[in-house]
């Protein structure tokens, strides 16, 4: 089963290591999840919340406008799969031939799938098997907010 996270924003975490690195930070089943991206990752995924926009397309954005462009739409990302410490990614997408709905699936890196979802408006889930895992109380990450869904 999966859940239909909320992207709260960027936050900073500790690495293992102890180097501070920016982290979308995903709420699902009343648990938080962290998710570190590099520094560029965030930059991009920040824009998209705030819908920035520029004179000429960033790469998140081109590639929304191009898959719209060409008669398709983004369905939902999922955060599927955890192994070894990295987080796996899907985008499920659909394309239209003669009035037919098409369903194609994609591997992604996580923080390419948040970045485009924002932008995309589309929903991002969480595997439960991945929350198992990983999710995190929002006491254990020093966040404030709800700790249940509805």
């Amino acid at each position: 089963m999966s859940h239909v996270a909320e992207l709260t924003g960027i936050a900073t975490g500790d690495t293992p290591s102890g180097d501070e690195v920016p982290a979308a930070l995903l709420r699902a089943r009343g648990e938080y999840l962290p998710v570190f991206v590099t520094d560029d990752q965030a930059d991009a995924i920040r824009r998209g919340l705030a819908g920035d926009q520029f004179e000429r397309p960033l790469t998140h954005d081109l590639l929304v406008d191009m898959v719209a462009e060409f008669g398709g739409a983004f369905d939902r990302v999922r955060i599927d799969d955890l192994r070894e410490g990295t987080f796996y990614a899907k985008i499920d997408a659909q394309r239209y031939e003669d009035g037919e709905p098409e369903s194609l699936t994609f591997d992604a890196r996580p923080s390419d799938a948040v970045a485009i979802a924002v932008r995309a408006d589309c929903p991002i889930e969480i595997d439960d098997d991945v929350l198992d895992v990983a999710g995190r109380s929002g006491e254990e990450l020093g966040v404030d907010g709800p700790e249940s869904d509805e």
